[in-house]
């Protein structure tokens, strides 16, 4: 596949033209310099022919920052076929353009002069001045009222050998001994559980009571227990291809981390805070499985979000809700904030399989190694059956680790329990701790069974399924947990009635 760069300095329209090529909105866009600064990169159909964009930072120079964007996008034009050299048409041709267009067209690459935001007749005088440039493949555009783009499609068409052609159709179907690694242990003993149950029946515990006729549905709470009703579908034949998410707050090494998963260099990394805004796939074939990982812009609190990083945040929670895995990545070497917490709970809200992944372990300190374990479980409660694993994204160390790890936590989030299998561990939990009755009424469960992978749902057939206690749904959650490894995925409950769907 023919891969088309398009290469120009800040604010000339590059990521307009991306998603007018690709059809989307996909790339952010703003009037601010230096808003895409990775190289994205989509597939897209010029007259039935099947190309790959690249969409690339601004040209410029004067921070680490920028200075990084020249190099990944320069990176980009050397790899690329075709290169769109893109300027703003409403000034004269400056000097800089010049040097940086010869220096790429001595790649010997096929490439055209674009100048964009030439948005009406009268600006078209303006195109002569750029034939000092020395090109014949010259195209005076405008992105913004899509002006004159058809001989430019035409141009990129033409240099994409017959052999890319699509048929419709298909373009309609779209080691060391001490890993890092801790798998969590039931978050409370059945003791816990139980320490004083008694009483529920008597004090006002916030668990609200139902007549004989009104007990029909889910328990109405605020736990993940009782927003089973929410739950994501997914098709099953898409089981052998992992989306993963990279979450975080802003510098703790996200992008750093997708680059070391990837052996390559594909996203900026810099001191500068926020570095990443426009979130970046890449996917990689490992053992059979296509794993998907998507470095998300770093959060902030929401009193210091600023400008086009608002978008980020809508982009990333779009990647959230589109993700079967998140990895949570936290700063080992700095005091853990309640920020990450919030980022935390996202993963929690989105039903997603997780590994919490304890980056810059290589200048944290180690000797505080259970202190540090301690103070996660503590703040995590509700990821408490994500392992965490060690690392250092910068050195490598330990980051071959994570590809085995998605892989069995994938296992987990795919897998289907036989309702016998199911029932039996079910049995064993209720014998230990009988089902509580309520107000004198007797609760029965007659029997459970899975319903749905990714994550595993369960359905509970029982009487009076208001009747099922949020304390005695995490019982059975860590009774399972124990007869079956979910290590890496939440385990949802739904209550129902006999006959119901």
């Amino acid at each position: 596949m023919k891969k088309i760069a398009i290469i120009g300095r800040p604010n000339v329209g590059k990521s307009s033209l991306f998603n007018r090529l690709v059809k989307k909105r996909d790339a952010i866009t703003s009037e601010q310099a230096g808003t895409t600064r990775d190289v994205k990169r989509r597939t897209a159909v010029i007259i039935n022919k099947e190309v790959q964009l690249l969409d690339t930072g601004g040209l410029d120079k004067g921070c680490e920052l920028f200075d990084k964007i020249k190099e990944m996008s320069l990176k980009a034009a050397y790899k690329a076929d075709i290169i769109l050299y893109m300027v703003d048409g409403k000034g004269l041709p400056e000097e800089e353009d010049k040097k940086l267009f010869y220096e790429l067209q001595a790649m010997g690459k096929d490439m055209a002069l674009v100048v964009n935001k030439i948005d009406n007749d009268k600006m078209k005088e303006k195109l002569w001045e750029y034939y000092e440039f020395g090109t014949d493949a010259i195209f005076g555009i405008s992105v913004a009222h899509n002006r004159n783009t058809v001989e430019l499609i035409d141009w990129i068409a033409s240099k994409v050998p017959d052999s890319d052609i699509i048929k419709e159709e298909d373009h309609d179907e779209e080691t060391e001994e001490d890993d890092g690694i801790n798998i969590i242990k039931p978050e409370l003993s059945d003791e816990d559980f139980f320490e004083n149950q008694a009483e529920h029946d008597e004090e006002d515990d916030g668990f609200t009571y139902w007549d004989d006729d009104e007990m029909d549905g889910v328990i109405e709470d605020d736990t993940i227990f009782g927003q089973n009703d929410k739950m994501k579908e997914f098709n099953e034949e898409d089981i052998n291809h992992i989306k993963i998410a990279i979450i975080g707050r802003t510098n703790v090494g996200k992008s750093s981390l997708l680059n070391a998963l990837l052996g390559e260099e594909r996203c900026v990394v810099s001191s500068v805070a926020g570095t990443t805004i426009d979130p970046i796939d890449e996917t990689v074939d490992y053992k059979d499985k296509q794993l998907t990982f998507v470095d998300t812009a770093g959060l902030r609190r929401r009193g210091k979000i600023l400008g086009i990083e608002k978008y980020a945040l809508m982009r990333t929670r779009e990647m959230l809700e589109n993700s079967n895995m998140a990895l949570v990545v936290l700063d080992a070497s700095e005091p853990f904030l309640d920020l990450d917490e919030k980022i935390a709970g996202l993963v929690d809200s989105n039903r997603l399989g997780c590994i919490i992944v304890l980056n810059k372990w290589d200048i944290s300190k180690r000797e505080e190694h259970d202190k540090i374990i301690e103070d996660i479980r503590d703040r995590f409660k509700f990821l408490a059956y994500a392992p965490i694993i060690t690392l250092s994204a910068l050195t490598h160390q330990r980051v071959d680790k994570l590809h085995d790890l998605i892989l069995e936590i994938n296992e987990n989030y795919s897998q289907r329990i036989s309702t016998s299998r199911l029932n039996e561990a079910m049995e064993k939990a209720m014998r230990r701790h009988q089902l509580p009755s309520m107000r004198g009424q007797v609760i029965r469960i007659y029997y459970a069974t899975q319903y749905e992978t990714r994550p595993p749902k369960i359905a509970i057939v029982m009487n009076k399924p208001k009747g099922l206690h949020f304390t005695y749904r995490r019982y059975l959650t860590n009774k399972l947990r124990e007869a079956f490894n979910f290590t890496g995925t939440p385990v949802l409950f739904k209550a129902k009635k006999k006959g119901e769907k």
